[in-house]
């Protein structure tokens, strides 16, 4: 087929014949080796040493969601990359935070964002953002042989509902479950830190400037007390990723705005190391 279509200069016609809305079932059929969970597992022995992305949160507030990561990758008790990319848009109303094995994690990120682009594009409308879960569900499911050899892979996925005009929150485990979390949620190795400043911080009525400032405050607790986590890094200007996802789309704040929020926090810090304090009621 290869060599016909490089001497004709034409797609073969599977490419030019309606089919299914979902990428993966057309790369299924076409060409399964492409497919991660399609892959041979070569024998087991030991876990494998591969590049691990650490910390995401998120939080909702009136309006949208903030979704953000650090930049800390570790292999073993190695830091493996100062300034990795965790946090990528899945479309215009969406956007996923990788935790777990880094290069599997990336390379499900964009086999998920053609996913939304080709059912966009064969039904001419969106998906759901009920359905954009449920797909990633299948996506990580799909990836559990991976998974049982020490190659996870467990995002957290998050967007603006058009329909319910409100932000939502989902997180997953490495068999694909999904859940739909309240409020806020944290995944990777400083999870269960970062949920633990979330919950002392947040409100129901926050504003957009008080989201991003929270998820920045809760990754830097989860980079005090976990050394996978990385904290921001005023020596080399790293910043943790902050994304907005709001009725008006997907916005990744600028460098500018990240070092903003993270120095504000740092200059608190220095009088209160322990972070601010939950309000009494």
């Amino acid at each position: 087929m290869e060599a016909n279509t490089r001497s004709t200069g034409r797609l073969p016609a599977a490419f030019l014949t309606p089919g299914s809305s979902s990428f993966m079932d057309f790369l299924s059929d076409q060409s399964p080796d492409m497919l991660p969970g399609k892959r041979s597992l070569p024998p087991l022995q030991g876990a494998i040493e591969a590049p691990h992305g650490t910390t995401i949160v998120a939080v909702t507030f009136p309006g949208g969601v903030v979704l953000a990561g650090d930049r800390r990758a570790t292999m073993g008790n190695m830091i493996a990359q100062r300034d990795i990319e965790k946090v990528f848009p899945a479309d215009e109303y969406s956007a996923v935070g990788i935790a777990g094995t880094a290069g599997l994690a990336v390379e499900m990120v964009k086999l998920f964002q053609l996913e939304l682009e080709h059912f966009e594009k064969v039904e001419g409308a969106q998906l759901s953002l009920e359905g954009k879960a449920n797909r990633l569900s299948t996506m990580i499911r799909s990836n559990l042989a991976m998974a049982m050899q020490g190659l996870a892979v467990v995002p957290l996925f998050a967007g603006y509902d058009v329909d319910r005009e409100r932000g939502r929150i989902f997180s997953y485990d490495v068999t694909g479950g999904r859940s739909e979390e309240s409020g806020y949620a944290s995944t990777g190795s400083g999870s269960i830190f970062a949920r633990g400043a979330m919950k002392k911080l947040y409100r129901e009525d926050l504003t957009e400037e008080q989201a991003t400032t929270l998820v920045i405050q809760a990754l830097y607790d989860a980079a005090d007390d976990d050394s996978a986590t990385g904290g921001p890094d005023v020596a080399r200007r790293i910043y943790p990723i902050v994304t907005v996802i709001t009725e008006e789309g997907f916005r990744r704040l600028s460098d500018t705005e990240s070092a903003g929020i993270a120095r504000s926090i740092l200059e608190r810090r220095m009088e209160q190391p322990d972070g601010p304090r939950a309000a009494l009621l």
